[in-house]
């Protein structure tokens, strides 16, 4: 049975409270931050739930770490394309329509309960969830390289790599129309849609709702109405690609949320039955959470996205 950890100690500097508490305890700052939100973090006192409140050195502080808790999800034998395995962390091609965490509405078939079966339960318990590993995900319609944690070092190392933006993630995307210019960079705050909340949009630059988002990319090849781009995130927001090229007037093809298909191009995807956004996770690159050393992985376009940029090349 898996025990909840006290950890105390005194602040040994001033500055952003997250930050000297990750330094003195050895969590993550992304930890941290997820335990102040459960209430679990008293500093001086006072239960502390703002990370980044100014402190000064010499505060007391305790954090409460939960024990791992056995996740709802099961284990079950589906096949994985792996790109990359060790001790601490798994690489995994995932296919478009597969959801990565169980939730209302796909509580099987996901990407954890396959990880579950194929990692034996070797997956890490960070946060209060045991096994799970799940550091970073990509939509469900979205195909491509996904990295997850087998040890708490790992999930530890690979967190604090993901929140100062330093993974390499290259995307490969079919866009509608012609971008302008045909290399660029998209800028913008994403948060909530106001009018809808199953969506993000770009919102205006002053809007407290959402984080920043910058997304690189790339024209590589011009389609019959449609373009082939490749995408390198310097941040990673939910459907940051999908929503920053809709916000330019070229969304993606095939996307259910953002898109709005042309007519010319409606015809090409009904005949390939493509539904979902033509998006896919080509590259993935980190310093190894464990030896230090960098690693890059790449998948293959798959077949789909393959099939339709054939059938719009003019």
């Amino acid at each position: 049975m898996s025990l909840s950890q006290t950890i105390t100690g005194t602040l040994a500097a001033s500055g952003r409270l997250d930050k000297l508490l990750a330094e003195a305890s050895g969590l993550s700052r992304e930890r941290v931050k997820a335990l102040m939100a459960a209430g679990a973090v008293v500093v001086g006192k006072t239960t502390a739930t703002n990370p980044s409140a100014k402190m000064q050195a010499g505060a007391h502080f305790t954090i409460e770490v939960p024990p791992a808790t056995e996740p709802e999800a099961q284990p079950e034998d589906i096949a994985l394309d792996v790109a990359f395995e060790d001790a601490h962390l798994i690489v995994v091609n995932k296919p478009a329509g597969m959801v990565v965490h169980p939730a209302a509405g796909n509580l099987t078939g996901t990407l954890v309960n396959a990880l579950l079966h194929h990692c034996q339960g070797q997956l890490s318990g960070i946060g209060g969830v045991a096994r799970p590993g799940i550091v970073h995900r990509i939509d469900k319609d979205t195909s491509g390289l996904l990295v997850v944690a087998k040890s708490t070092a790992a999930h530890e190392g690979l967190a604090a790599q993901f929140a100062d933006h330093s993974i390499h993630r290259r995307y490969l995307a079919v866009c509608g129309g012609y971008p302008v210019p045909a290399d660029g960079t998209i800028e913008g705050i994403i948060g909530r849609s106001p009018g809808n909340r199953k969506k993000m949009a770009v919102l205006d630059e002053d809007s407290a709702r959402g984080k920043h988002a910058i997304t690189h990319y790339k024209t590589l090849k011009t389609l019959n109405n449609a373009s082939l781009v490749e995408c390198r995130l310097e941040t990673g927001r939910t459907h940051q690609v999908r929503v920053h090229f809709a916000s330019i007037g070229h969304a993606l093809l095939g996307d259910p949320a953002y898109g709005r298909t042309s007519a010319v191009l409606r015809p090409v995807l009904q005949r390939l039955r493509f539904v979902r956004q033509a998006l896919h996770a080509a590259s993935l690159g980190f310093n190894h959470p464990v030896t230090g050393d960098y690693v890059e992985f790449h998948a293959e376009i798959p077949d789909d996205m393959r099939e339709l940029i054939d059938e719009t090349t003019r």
